[in-house]
């Protein structure tokens, strides 16, 4: 159970997996696979677009990005019932979103965030009922989000015009799987913490003794206590608690899939139902995020992002543009802040003794 983890434990995997070193990784991958792009395609003519970039949009864009990361900070700082200052909170969420970029996709921020949590005061067992609070959320909206967009955008959401026939298919069932996987987790989680986290437990427990999954056992036992846990601590907050909760959530994932619309329509002219379309596709883009297993999806966001939204672009070299300032604003921003955000944190968490030795580690 996460109680039982010795804290001098907890730091050292808490800074191991925040090493700045992590960052060359993912960084050599991202811009290997956009130079590669970029040298396979480029025509210094297809950038001509650039010319009639359209501020409003550039600057609505840089609003959606504020706007969501601001809204994250709301998000956490009310789910911990305000025991996180605003900075302590502003940290948190970088370093979040640092760690999201520098741990593989499967892993994320959610490895990290409920010690870092803890490391602001937090008991450990509110941290993981709080991180797993915010994970239930942001299936729901998935939940949620996905007939709607499926009902506006139909067939059109996948890119039939860059995948043959068989890929396509391939891409349907793996977009309806994971919709039902985070549909059947996304509720099992809402029963969990509402009405029987000792069912949940239990079911967990018998699943992962079934031969071929016994490997599993232990994590599946450690989760549903972590479950158990998380019904503890969540169950008497009141509505206006999880209302408070939902909306900021569907805010800050909303922003989140608007961004490429905005990026595109700065440079390319869209008309409203591409733009809503741009928006539907980023949940079948997200499919292929959820199962790369590079840090933050590097190398692979970047060379699937022309399958999903080259349409709307035009010309190879101008989808590669958007490739990389989609990347910069949406990925090496964060791994930016993250090393300015990082040697502050540690300081006043560890001292500064220990920030240098992390930092030069």
């Amino acid at each position: 159970m996460p109680q039982l983890i010795k804290p001098q434990a907890e730091d050292q995997q808490l800074l191991d997996k925040l090493r700045p070193s992590r960052i060359v990784l993912p960084v050599l991958l991202g811009l290997s696979v956009v130079g590669f792009m970029f040298w396979r395609s480029y025509q210094p003519g297809d950038l001509a677009p650039l010319a009639n970039a359209k501020p409003l949009w550039l600057l609505l864009m840089l609003v959606v990005l504020v706007a969501r990361d601001a809204g994250y900070v709301y998000r956490i700082r009310y789910l911990t019932e305000k025991v996180l200052s605003w900075r302590a909170a502003l940290d948190v969420i970088m370093l979040w979103e640092f760690s999201s970029c520098i741990l593989p996709s499967a892993v994320g921020g959610t490895a990290v965030a409920p010690v870092l949590l803890h490391k602001e005061g937090i008991p450990l067992g509110k941290s993981v009922a709080y991180i797993m609070a915010t994970a239930m959320l942001d299936n729901l909206y998935y939940v949620l989000m996905v007939p709607l967009v499926v009902l506006i955008g139909g067939d059109a959401l996948y890119p039939h015009e860059a995948l043959q026939g068989g890929l396509v298919a391939t891409l349907r069932v793996g977009f309806v799987l994971s919709y039902v996987f985070v549909t059947a987790y996304a509720l099992l989680m809402l029963y969990a913490i509402f009405v029987n986290p000792q069912a949940v437990r239990r079911l967990f427990i018998r699943l992962f003794s079934v031969r071929g999954l016994r490997r599993w056992r232990n994590k599946a036992y450690q989760h549903g206590n972590e479950l158990v846990l998380a019904s503890q601590q969540l169950r008497g907050n009141g509505w206006g608690y999880w209302l408070r909760a939902a909306l900021s959530t569907a805010f800050v994932w909303t922003a989140r899939y608007l961004v490429i619309g905005c990026l595109i329509a700065a440079f390319i002219d869209v008309s409203w139902p591409e733009f809503w379309l741009i928006f539907g596709r980023n949940l079948t883009y997200k499919v292929i995020l959820l199962i790369a297993i590079t840090p933050g999806g590097a190398g692979i966001a970047e060379g699937a992002f022309p399958t999903f939204f080259g349409k709307f672009i035009g010309t190879p070299t101008m989808t590669n543009f958007m490739v990389l300032l989609y990347r910069i604003v949406t990925y090496y921003l964060y791994l930016v802040l993250g090393a300015v955000f990082l040697p502050r944190w540690i300081t006043r968490i560890y001292g500064k003794r220990k920030a240098e030795q992390v930092l030069h580690s």
